[in-house]
């Protein structure tokens, strides 16, 4: 049951590299956007090997996430829900994190807290909010890079068929195997290797012959098609919808990873804090884009909503 004309609902994903908001109105004709915000708080820094939040990100993510829910009620959200993602998942302070999301989002819903969602569930929701409202070929091919994971989820007509969450995101490969600026050869050789063995399991289970569609979501895919745009700053309403050939998107994943990340930042639409890590992302892409070309693959096309868009057409849903 979809909820009446006028229900104001936020949503937000907080994942190993960032924390967004997005704050929606159910209308007769479908969802209003409000509003959709960004930032880059590293939640995950330096998880992979100390299995901890940092004290410095939790302080990040309570402040993005206090000014969120001021925003949320502005706006006259009535409820909310939070999801966390790979970086959440394993940590031994991960109560702490939990209440002090608590302590923000009970503002909107008493009792709310974020809710450390399961890859599948990620993947699901990932695929609902990228297909929704884009006219693609099925099979479908929903691909969310983040930082600390990698979801791959196919369906048809709307209808998950099989779903994976691989442990290859941009800022857990960065962190694993490219520790130069900009990387070494050896090093790239050696995350290519982390970054196929997880793709040799994840195509097990999300098998890609027979694949019309590849939609990427997520900042790194957001990012490579405003490069392919020639972009100055970023425009969402330009990005959603872009489709990128893959042979231009293979050899701007490969300009990025051998670029120091000072040149990185200096390219107009890159933000601050996805400069540093876009090269482990783009190893990914390479990848998939290897994969998906043996298919028949010929397009990568780019979607602005994701998994936020799945949490509120989630929470309108009841």
């Amino acid at each position: 049951m979809t909820a009446a004309v006028g229900t104001t609902v936020a949503a937000i994903d907080c994942g190993t590299n960032s924390i967004r908001l997005y704050v929606a109105r159910q209308e007769r004709d479908g969802l209003i956007e409000l509003t959709r915000e960004m930032r880059i708080v590293r939640l995950g820094q330096g998880v992979d090997a100390t299995g901890r939040f940092a004290d410095e990100a939790l302080d990040r993510v309570r402040a993005a996430l206090d000014d969120y829910v001021d925003t949320a009620l502005r706006l006259g959200a009535g409820a909310v829900r939070m999801v966390a993602t790979s970086a959440a998942r394993d940590v031994s302070n991960r109560d702490t994190f939990l209440a002090l999301t608590a302590a923000a989002l009970g503002r909107i819903t008493p009792g709310a807290q974020a809710e450390v969602i399961a890859g599948t569930e990620e993947a699901e929701l990932s695929y609902l909010g990228a297909t929704a409202g884009l006219s693609a070929t099925d099979p479908v091919l929903v691909v969310d890079l983040g930082g600390g994971s990698t979801e791959l989820v196919s369906g048809s007509a709307g209808v998950v068929a099989d779903a994976y969450s691989a442990n290859i995101g941009c800022v857990r490969i960065t962190e694993r195997a490219l520790p130069s600026d900009p990387p070494t050869d050896a090093e790239i050789a050696a995350a290519r290797g982390v970054i196929d063995a997880a793709l040799d399991q994840a195509t097990e289970v999300v098998p890609l012959t027979g694949v019309r569609t590849w939609i990427g979501v997520a900042g790194t895919f957001t990012t490579l098609a405003a490069l392919d745009l020639g972009l100055a700053d970023y425009d969402p309403a330009r990005i959603h919808g872009a489709r990128v050939p893959l042979d231009r998107l293979v050899d701007l994943c490969a300009r990025l990873v051998g670029m120091p990340s000072a040149q990185r930042l200096a390219l107009g639409p890159m933000h601050p804090g996805r400069a540093d890590v876009i090269g482990g992302g783009a190893l990914v892409v390479i990848a998939l884009a290897e994969r998906l070309a043996a298919a028949g693959v010929t397009e990568l096309m780019v979607s602005e909503h994701d998994i936020l868009d799945g949490v509120a057409i989630g929470l309108l849903r009841g």
